[in-house]
C-alpha cells in the first residue's frame, strides 16, 4: 500500500481492544520515534501497557476507551514546537497505520502522562495508540479550491498533494491551513484557530511524503 493509500484509510480512533501490540510492531515504532527525535531535536515517546493517562474525568468526556498506549509529543519550548510535533507526529501516526494500528490526536482530553519532561520542555501533544474497536469515519473535507492558490494551472504532482492535505486531521476537523504554488516553489501558512499549527505540520508532512517535494 503506498504512503496516499495509507493516508485514505487512516480515521481517527477513539475506542481500543485489549488487544496488545506485538513486539517486532513495537520495535518499529520505538525505531522510527529514534529516528524523528534525531532528525527534529524533539524529545518524542512511546508509553505502552500504561492504562493511567487515558483513566480521567477527561478522557471519559472525550469519549476515550481502552487506551492503553499512546506517543507523548515532547519538546523544547519554542514558537516552532507544535508544527514540529504535528510534522513528526503525523509521520508516526501513518507508520502505525501502515502496521495494523489506529490512532488519534489528542490535545486536551487525556489525564496524566508519564512521559520525561525536562526542565525547557513540554508535551505538546498525545496520540493515542492500539487496535481499534473500528476503523474509524472519514471527515467531511473542504474543496481543494477553499485550501490553495496556484499562480497558473494546476500541475497533477501539485493536486496529488493537495489531495493528500485533504486527508490530514486537524483539530476538531477546522482543516484552517492554506497552500500556494509560485515559481515551482510550494509555501503553506496557518490560520487561525486552536492547534493551528501542530495542523500546519501534519499537513505539510501529508503533501511532502506524497510529493517528495518540500514545503516552505
Amino acid at each position: 500500500m503506498d504512503i496516499l493509500e495509507i493516508m485514505k484509510v487512516r480515521h481517527s480512533v477513539r475506542q481500543y481492544s485489549t488487544k496488545k501490540i506485538e513486539s517486532e510492531k513495537k520495535e518499529t515504532l520505538i525505531g522510527m520515534v529514534k529516528e524523528c527525535n534525531i532528525e527534529s531535536g524533539l524529545h518524542i515517546q512511546i508509553i505502552f501497557d500504561e492504562p493511567k493517562c487515558f483513566d480521567s474525568m477527561m478522557a471519559h468526556y472525550g469519549k476515550f476507551s481502552g487506551v492503553e498506549n499512546y506517543i507523548a509529543l515532547v519538546g523544547k519550548k519554542g514558537d516552532d514546537l507544535e508544527e514540529k510535533a504535528g510534522y513528526y507526529g503525523e509521520k508516526l501516526v501513518l507508520k502505525a497505520q501502515e502496521l495494523g494500528l489506529n490512532t488519534c490526536w489528542v490535545a486536551m482530553t487525556h489525564g496524566k502522562s508519564t512521559a520525561e519532561i525536562k526542565k525547557g520542555e513540554k508535551l505538546a501533544c498525545i496520540i493515542a495508540l492500539g487496535y481499534g474497536v473500528t476503523q474509524g469515519e472519514a471527515h467531511k473535507s473542504k474543496s481543494v479550491d477553499q485550501l490553495c492558490n496556484c499562480a497558473s494551472a494546476m500541475p497533477d504532482w501539485f493536486a496529488k498533494g493537495m489531495e493528500a492535505a485533504l486527508l490530514a486531521p486537524t483539530a476538531v476537523n477546522q482543516q484552517k491551513f492554506y497552500f500556494m504554488l509560485e515559481n515551482e516553489k510550494v509555501s503553506a501558512k496557518a490560520g487561525k484557530g486552536f492547534y493551528a499549527k501542530m495542523d500546519l505540520g501534519i499537513v505539510k508532512y501529508h503533501f511532502e511524503a506524497v510529493t517528495g517535494r518540500k514545503v516552505e
